[in-house]
């Protein structure tokens, strides 16, 4: 296997044997030569190659093989027939629960995972602090598996998933469990991953997040992959897919079907750790908000607030009303001498599309000679006409675009937009107001 593929399939098949009663399982063992079952093939002939670096999107129906291809390529399941390579080490976060002991500590589940995965004890013991930190599930990290709720549970299990260093990280459907703080997170915790080089492979039966995160896909469908191609266009595929089977229609074109000039992702060996960010364990103006934030520490954001158009600020976890004004306000501390320095936010929505941003340098507003204790309070004022969702707001201190970042803080706040009360469906991420207009060009009379 080339050194540029990461995982590759060669006429994979799996084959389950499905009973009628318990005890036809028995009989076949007990006489052999005689069958009692029915074979049921879950994957027919998957051919498939993986390159590294890349974000790999699959899609299909329940049912359709997706969760049995990732635990052949997990190394779960040993495929039927056929050729499974993969290169590398594979972090996965399949079904609920797998790959943890019920009866096992959180504390004990994560040295378990870790050893499992090929780490030492000391590695496990450097890296058990951001694991705990990242699942934030406090004094339950020493409480039974077996007493955590299903968001504890795959908190816990994301966070060794994606803290171990992996080469591969397969992540199947987990991202529909917990609450809007912790997917923003997961997701951008994915897209550092991503950044650093690391092959992903993602199921989702959400078609914006394949769009979003994926730069490839694949759609299956019973057992076989019948599209690959650029995820926008095996989305609209998988709709049409999906709109065929719930009109009944059956003749479904199984034929793969595959867009040509394929554009791998160009991974470079470049150190990319600063991409990374890290756990600090303080808390901005007393929120306990999970907060993961970098920097160089000459500057530190000191509070962010997201105030409703009265100047209040009305929570932790506010909501506004649709295209409601708001004003971020933000206050940093110098903590070295600087020549100059700038100050800016990102909102982002649960996928991680950056979809209002601005900073004090391109608003041109100039930031010149600071000395250390010195404090800066910047408000931004801007209208919030986004589609009803949760949104995240990163901020940062940075002295300009080519140096390191002073401060920076992702997921600093999350808020919700309510629809709006015009009762508008709001169809796309970010709606403005216009004029429209209807003529009829040839009138009958």
């Amino acid at each position: 296997m080339g050194e540029e593929i990461a995982i590759s399939l060669k006429n994979v098949s799996k084959c389950f044997k499905r009973y009628a009663r318990p005890v036809d399982r028995l009989k076949e063992l007990l006489l052999p030569g005689k069958s009692y079952s029915q074979e049921f093939w879950a994957l027919q002939d998957i051919n498939l190659d993986i390159c590294k670096g890349e974000t790999f999107g699959i899609i299909g129906q329940n049912g359709s093989g997706k969760s049995t291809l990732l635990q052949i390529i997990a190394g779960t399941l040993t495929p039927t027939r056929g050729q499974v390579l993969v290169n590398g080490r594979v972090s996965a976060l399949l079904e609920l629960g797998s790959g943890f002991n019920p009866e096992f500590t959180g504390r004990q589940n994560v040295f378990f995972n870790g050893r499992i995965l090929g780490l030492s004890q000391e590695e496990i013991e450097n890296k058990f602090d951001d694991i705990a930190a990242f699942a934030d599930i406090g004094d339950f990290i020493d409480q039974p598996v077996k007493t955590y709720s299903s968001g504890m549970f795959v908190r816990l299990a994301f966070a060794v998933a994606v803290n171990v260093e992996p080469d591969i990280l397969i992540v199947d459907e987990a991202l529909a469990v917990g609450d809007m703080f912790f997917q923003h997170r997961c997701i951008r915790k994915m897209r550092a991953l991503m950044d650093f080089g690391v092959t992903t492979l993602f199921v989702s039966h959400d078609p914006s997040t394949i769009k979003t995160l994926c730069n490839w896909a694949i759609m299956i469908h019973d057992g076989a992959i019948i599209s690959t191609g650029s995820p926008n266009i095996i989305i609209k595929k998988y709709l049409k897919l999906a709109t065929e089977l719930d009109m009944g229609l059956t003749q479904i074109d199984t034929k793969l079907e595959q867009e040509p000039n394929r554009e791998f992702l160009d991974v470079t060996q470049d150190d990319k750790s600063h991409l990374l960010p890290t756990y600090d364990k303080t808390p901005i103006d007393k929120n306990p908000g999970n907060l993961f934030r970098r920097g160089s520490g000459k500057a530190r954001i000191e509070s962010i607030k997201l105030l409703n158009n009265l100047g209040d600020n009305i929570g932790e976890s506010p909501i506004f009303e649709f295209n409601q004004e708001v004003v971020l306000l933000v206050k940093a501390k110098i903590y070295e001498h600087l020549q100059s320095c700038m100050i800016g936010f990102i909102i982002c929505d649960k996928n991680g599309n950056e979809v209002i941003g601005s900073n004090t340098y391109e608003e041109n507003i100039k930031i010149d000679e600071l000395q250390p204790n010195e404090e800066l309070e910047t408000k931004f004022k801007f209208s919030l006409p986004l589609r009803p969702s949760s949104y995240s707001v990163t901020v940062a201190v940075a002295q300009d675009y080519e140096t390191l970042t002073l401060d920076w803080i992702d997921n600093a706040l999350v808020f919700q937009v309510l629809p709006p009360n015009t009762n508008k469906k709001i169809t796309a991420l970010v709606d403005v107001s216009m004029e429209v207009e209807v003529l009829k060009l040839n009138q009958i009379n």
